[in-house]
């Protein structure tokens, strides 16, 4: 803020578009189908220690109910927190964490990762967290840390069920 300079104001220009082609859309539920069971799936994603300035990460993620977003956050430096329920499945692109988190055996090129990531791989032995693997292209939380070009902004908005409520009857 006190220092702008012209990757700052790309930044800011891509926000802008990414907001104008959100302006009136909205997020609707499929109607309840009691034959059908509904999944919780959580995508997640990091845009490790990206940021020119500071050297922090950003990190998003977005909850699906049934195809269909209901919570999301993007932030900066990811908070440690525990629930209770049933396992959650955390979509990452990453086949690496994935490994990672079900080899119990901590290996010498792991050593640098942080606590956090013990804390995941906690949850994932102790059946709160399931990990699965989502392709980069259909990973719907880039549009909370990352940079986006426009076919990719509208893919994945459609992705999240987000349609535009303009044309809704």
């Amino acid at each position: 803020m006190e220092r702008p300079n012209v990757s700052h104001m790309a930044a800011v220009k891509r926000i802008l578009r990414n907001v104008k082609c959100s302006v009136g859309c909205g997020i609707l539920f499929s109607a309840a189908n009691t034959g059908r069971k509904c999944n919780l799936v959580d995508f997640t994603d990091s845009n490790w220690c990206r940021d020119k300035d500071d050297q922090k990460s950003t990190t998003g993620y977005i909850f699906m109910f049934d195809e269909t977003p209901i919570s999301w956050c993007s932030k900066k430096e990811l908070e440690l927190s525990s629930s209770e329920g049933e396992a959650v499945t955390l979509l990452v692109d990453n086949v690496f964490v994935i490994n990672l988190s079900k080899n119990p055996i901590a290996h010498g090129r792991s050593k640098h990762i942080e606590m956090r990531f013990h804390y995941l791989r906690e949850l994932v032995s102790d059946g709160w967290l399931r990990l699965g693997y989502c392709r980069s292209e259909d990973q719907v939380a880039d549009l909370l840390t990352k940079g986006v070009t426009n076919d990719v902004f509208k893919r994945l908005k459609k992705n999240m069920s987000m349609v535009d409520l303009k044309h809704m009857n």
